[in-house]
């Protein structure tokens, strides 16, 4: 797939997103969710080679292709290495999947009930490096936790900063301003944040789009105007801590949003596992999280 195939398959695909996209800081707890504890690795390198296992086993399974999977977001470091003798991009792009890569670098401490991003250093050259391995888009979150109108245009006006620079290095942006869904004032913060982002996407000059990754609304449909806007290639949703059913379930309430779920889809895979047990597992989260995203209920 070249760029413009890659464009048209997230604009029409059926399907949804993976995220591979564990970072350092939580990378413990995902392989201790695979079933590998912190003494299995004495160092970042060993801890990372692990979690890169995984994910090469994920993208190597017969399960996982273009077919109801139309994309994946990677960890840089997954980006840079080999899956199966070939780049990590590449690996995808020959199952028909669509290749991310998460360019974020941590969160800032919460200031007006929002963090914001950390600096990301050195992202010109990130990006072009991307570009190089045949990456089509980035995604860079912030969280919003509560309804802070100052915040939430703030979280806003740096995530569309980070666009535009991502949008000039020739890559696709996937916005993800996470609004915390344990948050008590979430329904509140999900309508300053619809309202902020149709502000921004109105702004974007013309020919330039982006992506959406937002926490599934507290009221279905919410975000229906961001979803129809024609300078948004696709809206996708974040599992945020719900579990795959109940992220399932709700997702599937809102029209033209597709998942974007990490913890929900690697939920049920252990390292133990025999190859069969693995792809079956990995299949039946896949099945679930495919229909979610295609087969919608009132």
């Amino acid at each position: 797939m070249n760029h413009a195939e890659m464009h048209a398959k997230i604009a029409a695909g059926r399907g949804f997103i993976a995220a591979l996209d564990q970072s350092g800081g939580s990378t413990p707890k995902a392989l201790a969710g695979y079933g590998i504890g912190a003494d299995a690795f004495s160092n970042d390198e060993e801890m990372f080679a692990l979690i890169h296992a995984m994910r090469a086993r994920i993208v190597m399974s017969p399960v996982f292709t273009g077919e109801k999977v139309l994309g994946a977001i990677l960890f840089e470091r997954t980006m840079d290495g080999q899956i199966d003798g070939k780049s990590a991009p590449q690996a995808l792009i020959d199952k028909g999947i669509v290749p991310f890569i998460k360019i974020d670098k941590g969160l800032e401490d919460e200031a007006n009930g929002v963090q914001l991003m950390k600096p990301i250093g050195g992202l010109d050259a990130l990006l072009a490096r991307a570009k190089g391995l045949g990456v089509f888009g980035t995604k860079e979150r912030s969280v919003i936790n509560f309804a802070n109108a100052e915040g939430v245009a703030e979280i806003v006006e740096q995530q569309f900063e980070i666009a535009a620079r991502v949008n000039t290095a020739g890559l696709m942006p996937i916005i993800e301003p996470e609004v915390n869904i344990k948050s008590a004032e979430r329904a509140q913060c999900d309508a300053l944040l619809r309202d902020e982002l149709l502000k921004a996407v109105d702004a974007l000059p013309d020919g330039q789009q982006v992506m959406l990754k937002l926490s599934i609304p507290a009221k279905a449909n919410l975000y229906a105007p961001l979803v129809d806007h024609p300078k948004v290639l696709k809206v996708v949703a974040l599992s945020g801590g719900f579990s795959r059913t109940d992220a399932c379930a709700e997702l599937a309430k809102n029209k033209g949003m597709i998942a974007s779920f990490s913890r929900a889809l690697l939920s049920d895979l252990r390292a133990d596992m025999s190859e069969a047990e693995f792809d079956a597992a990995l299949g039946g989260a896949i099945d679930e999280i495919y229909a979610a995203s295609v087969d919608k209920v009132a």
